[in-house]
């Protein structure tokens, strides 16, 4: 016998088939506003800011772009916390203790490979990491800066309690340096690089492998519920990117007119920043891991830190499309 659905039947079936292909568009209809954050230390940023191409991307959905600057990685990941930023720029080291410390993130693109923080002093009177100990130095804490401090002191036998930390963020950190009330700063670029090209600085100690990646992160609650669009962002994220690499000059004028800096002090930090990764993996998670460890063995973190486990739990490369 043949069923011939009666005309109740048939609607009701092609009403679930069109809500079912509708899904997607539905859940994107749910998020009237996306909050990213653009960054000084993330030049990619600045381009996919300047050339809108966010909002060319979710105009036709509704959804409006807003953007939000992070100082420093350490305001990134409060705004995440809060729920002020659905996306934010951080390095990777520092989203791991942000991770440790319950922040709910996923770690899922890489914006740089960045040389960006070193040691840096005014004068001759410290030549090496030892030469810190009972020295006041500038940091912001929970920043790439302020890991790689606690790494360059571990490996000259200091802990913190050897030097006197001025906790600062990173612009007042070089004017703190500047102006004599500190012996060292941990820098960060584009500040570092005008406090060494312009202001006479000295980068004492540098270890470009201590540097962890420039990583975008994500809410892990927004990328629950809209895997398509965190999919669509880094899609965009990565035509950013690709025109960063492209047009050096323009990726230059944007930093100059974010920063207010000259040409020859952003063209410092570009030569330090290396953008030919996008995707976020293996690499990554091997460097956060040595940082991670590093910081356990100086007594940042708790021995009892599950460091690994953590790192394989913060990043997540499935929404970038190879």
């Amino acid at each position: 016998m043949t069923f011939l659905p009666t005309r109740r039947t048939a609607l009701a079936l092609a009403a679930g088939l069109f809500a079912a292909a509708a899904a997607p568009e539905f859940a994107a209809a749910q998020v009237k506003e996306i909050r990213i954050d653009w960054a000084t230390y993330n030049p990619v940023s600045l381009v996919l800011r300047d050339r809108k191409l966010l909002e060319k991307e979710f105009e036709k959905d509704g959804i409006t772009i807003r953007w939000v600057q992070s100082a420093g990685s350490n305001r990134a990941l409060e705004f995440l916390n809060a729920g002020s930023l659905d996306f934010g720029s951080t390095a990777g080291a520092a989203a791991l203790i942000g991770k440790i410390n319950g922040n709910p993130i996923k770690s899922i693109y890489v914006f740089s490979r960045p040389e960006w923080t070193a040691l840096v002093t005014k004068g001759d009177a410290i030549k090496t990491v030892a030469d810190l100990k009972g020295k006041r130095i500038a940091v912001t804490r929970g920043t790439d800066p302020h890991i790689f401090l606690v790494r360059a002191l571990a490996e000259a036998k200091l802990t913190e309690k050897d030097v006197r930390l001025v906790l600062l963020q990173h612009a007042d950190g070089r004017l703190a340096l500047e102006r004599g009330d500190v012996e060292a700063w941990a820098g960060l670029d584009p500040m570092m690089a005008s406090a060494e090209i312009e202001g006479g600085a000295r980068l004492f100690h540098r270890k470009p492998e201590a540097n962890t990646w420039g990583i975008l992160n994500v809410r892990e609650e927004f990328a629950d519920k809209n895997p398509q669009i965190v999919a669509r962002v880094l899609k965009v994220y990565e035509e950013a990117r690709k025109l960063s690499i492209a047009n050096p000059g323009e990726l230059s004028k944007a930093l100059v007119e974010a920063t207010k800096l000259p040409e020859n002090v952003i063209a410092r930090q570009l030569e330090r920043t290396d953008l030919s990764h996008g995707a976020i993996g293996a690499a990554q998670a091997e460097t956060i891991i040595a940082a991670g460890l590093a910081l356990q063995e100086a007594g940042v973190l708790k021995p009892e830190t599950d460091v690994k486990a953590t790192v394989a739990a913060l990043i997540d490369g499935r929404h970038l499309s190879k």
